[in-house]
């Protein structure tokens, strides 16, 4: 069982009830999203009233984000149905999550391509649930933070505009850290069956808006990323 000495996360509503029952964690403890929260109420652009569709929406998403990144066993999701759900990225096929554990889980799934292997900047097929965790949590050691722009329409069908935004405050693959601050937009449908429960999850962005910013450093020897990412601190963050 997790520690009670978790505090509770205002923007994550299930973290801290989670962390009193016996959930497989992915990094051995409940995630701290001390440093992210952090980054988010220094830099978002919305302040969205409680209750409002905005700020629930916005729960809704950041508790599926804990969720996929973070539990081992998705049977324990409380976020979505894990018999239902299916995720697509710009229009491909839907996969469910026999089909995102084949592709390795994490952010794998979020930075599918078709650019030819020889052109692609960073290969997520390549690439564990772990090592890609790894290697962002690495770049971005406050987090990447999110927050919902605008939503078009409340459940069970939610469409809505996003941010995500971080500083590259440590290398990416054999990129030097800039400390630059790299900013990704786009737009997503969330489909909730009649308990709640998210079923369907469809992101449309561009993957080279994210990357292209992390490949601005020079190449340098990649033995930093494994000196910073063995931080247990950064480990459990993002």
């Amino acid at each position: 069982m997790a520690s009670s000495s978790v505090k509770e996360d205002k923007y994550r509503t299930f973290l801290s009830e989670d962390c009193e029952k016996n959930i497989k964690w992915r990094y051995g403890a409940p995630p701290n999203y001390d440093l992210v929260n952090k980054l988010f109420e220094d830099g978002k652009t919305k302040e969205w009233p409680l209750g409002s569709v905005e700020e629930q929406v916005q729960t809704l998403v950041k508790n599926w984000e804990m969720e996929i990144f973070h539990k081992v066993d998705l049977q324990e999701s409380r976020s979505m149905d894990p018999e239902k759900y299916t995720f697509s990225l710009n229009g491909r096929k839907p996969i469910g999550l026999k089909e995102i554990r084949k592709l390795g889980g994490g952010y794998i799934p979020l930075l599918q391509t078709s650019l030819p292997e020889k052109l692609r900047p960073y290969d997520p097929y390549n690439e564990t649930a772990d090592s890609s965790h790894r290697a962002f949590t690495t770049t971005f050691p406050r987090g990447f933070a999110l927050e919902i722009l605008q939503v078009y329409s409340g459940p069970p069908t939610i469409v809505y505009k996003f941010r995500h935004w971080g500083y590259m405050e440590g290398p990416f693959k054999s990129h030097a850290p800039t400390g630059q601050k790299i900013e990704l937009y786009g737009m997503a449908i969330f489909t909730l069956d009649e308990n709640s429960k998210i079923v369907k999850v469809e992101f449309f962005y561009d993957p080279a808006e994210l990357l292209g910013g992390l490949l601005e450093g020079p190449v340098v020897d990649g033995t930093a990323e494994d000196v910073v990412s063995s931080c247990p601190i950064l480990r459990n963050t993002g």
